[in-house]
């Protein structure tokens, strides 16, 4: 959102009088969950009914996801299902599972034109599941993007085992939004904490550093990456790991690659993370998420009226091209 923006929100907001104006009139949310009555089921009998360590599945509903919206000034939000995904051990009940939250998703998308779009899940770390999922994803329910988890069966996602997906999504310039995950070893890190605290912000540096550092985007440069919660851990790491890769004799270009990026400020960036950041990237690579129901919509509302009080992002629509003019 540019500074011209930003005064005419304001001017419009001082002679509107009583009428509240909104804090981020437009903006596309590219980080909001959804949690359906299935998702929340499949939750509770694979034994995440305190995923990653939260207190709770978070309570979700249509409706008061658009009311936040609309007290935020939110056009759009696209709508993807929150750690720990849809596999939960066994391949057959992931693809079903992946399957119809992607249906439930498309039809949120259907009975709200213009408001919501969708992130498909899939059922990785089955592979075939995972292909197959994305196409029918995208080509029959019109997906706007496909979301990732940062890592699958102790795997990051630039690993070897999940080229051929890349490969796929790269192919069809798709854009990837990467949600981080409880690490393999949570046990013996996270000291009892929620893991989002942070375990999160890790595992989004590890991943991302493996997909520089591995060559992933080198090879598959037509997948548009969304990078969550302002990049993790990456702002403050970003130059050990160029040091480290040039140490190493690995000529990747760290810094170029990470510029290029997008990043949405879902969390908590202010006042330290996001002007790290904005070191490393400009605002156009900046997008808005609230990462509602996971943060309370009361934290969002708080959220939205800082980002109002001169922080600058990007609408979202150039990323998300069927929200242009949103």
């Amino acid at each position: 959102m540019s500074a011209t923006e930003r005064t005419e929100r304001t001017e419009r907001t001082e002679g509107a009088g009583n009428e509240p104006v909104p804090p981020l009139p437009g903006v596309l949310d590219v980080h909001a969950h959804y949690v359906t009555p299935a998702l929340r089921a499949a939750l509770e009998a694979a034994g995440h009914g305190r995923p990653d360590g939260m207190p709770a599945i978070p309570d979700w509903s249509p409706e008061e996801a658009l009311a936040l919206m609309d007290r935020t000034g939110v056009a759009a939000a696209l709508l993807s299902v929150s750690s720990p995904g849809v596999h939960f051990g066994d391949d057959a009940a992931a693809r079903a599972l992946a399957r119809r939250v992607n249906e439930e998703g498309a039809a949120l998308v259907a009975a709200h034109p213009g408001r919501f779009g969708l992130l498909a899940s899939l059922p990785l770390p089955d592979l075939a599941g995972a292909r197959e999922e994305a196409r029918y994803a995208l080509d029959a329910l019109g997906a706007d993007g496909i979301a990732l988890q940062t890592q699958y069966g102790g795997r990051h996602i630039g690993d070897a085992a999940f080229e051929p997906l890349l490969g796929d999504l790269s192919a069809r310039g798709a854009v990837v939004v990467l949600h981080p995950t409880s690490p393999a070893c949570f046990e013996a890190v996270a000291d009892g904490f929620p893991r989002p605290m942070l375990e999160f912000p890790f595992e989004t540096a590890r991943a991302v550093a493996g997909l520089v550092l591995g060559g992933a985007l080198d090879r598959h440069p037509g997948i548009r990456f969304v990078v969550p919660h302002a990049g993790g851990a990456l702002p403050v790491l970003a130059d050990r790991i160029a040091a480290f890769a040039l140490a190493s004799g690995n000529d990747v270009d760290v810094y170029g690659h990470l510029r290029r990026l997008y990043y949405d400020l879902a969390g908590f960036p202010l006042p330290r993370q996001l002007p790290a950041l904005l070191t490393l990237t400009d605002e156009e690579h900046v997008l808005y998420g609230s990462d509602f129901p996971f943060t309370p919509g009361w934290v969002v509302e708080g959220m939205a009226a800082t980002f109002a009080r001169g922080v600058g992002f990007a609408r979202g629509d150039g990323v998300f091209r069927r929200f242009a003019g949103a």
